[in-house]
């Protein structure tokens, strides 16, 4: 018995299903969020030690380049919480079946984006 398994995967004809596409962006937006966590922690001690690094804090922010890199890191705080949680539901068989994880899958984007770019909207 001799099984023809493919010798050479290409990877970019592959279509991946709604749920592994959130499922991979849940994975790199926790470890954006890990990468991220040295700059976030050096913000804070930065805005509580005095009023002139705090100040100096508020002009670092006012480049469009940090406030597009504090929305990058908003959609993945958001994107990791509701997908969290859509794993949470799902391990409490609360969202059993295909057409639940799909639809599932389209809230966690529809509603991590919305959010971005409502709350972004502010940021800016």
């Amino acid at each position: 018995m001799q099984k023809c398994r493919p010798k050479y995967l290409n990877l970019f004809q592959i279509k991946l299903p709604l749920p592994g596409f959130v499922s991979i962006l849940h994975r790199a937006s926790g470890l954006l969020l890990f990468l991220a966590l040295p700059f976030l922690l050096w913000m804070l001690q930065a805005s509580l030690m005095s009023i002139e690094t705090f100040t100096g804090l508020q002009s670092f922010f006012d480049h469009a380049s940090v406030k597009l890199l504090l929305i990058v890191l908003l959609w993945a705080l958001l994107h990791h919480f509701f997908a969290g949680l859509r794993y949470l539901l799902i391990d409490m068989h609360l969202l059993s079946g295909l057409a639940r994880a799909r639809q599932s899958g389209v809230w966690v984007l529809v509603l991590s984006l919305f959010l971005t770019l409502l709350l972004g909207a502010k940021l800016w």
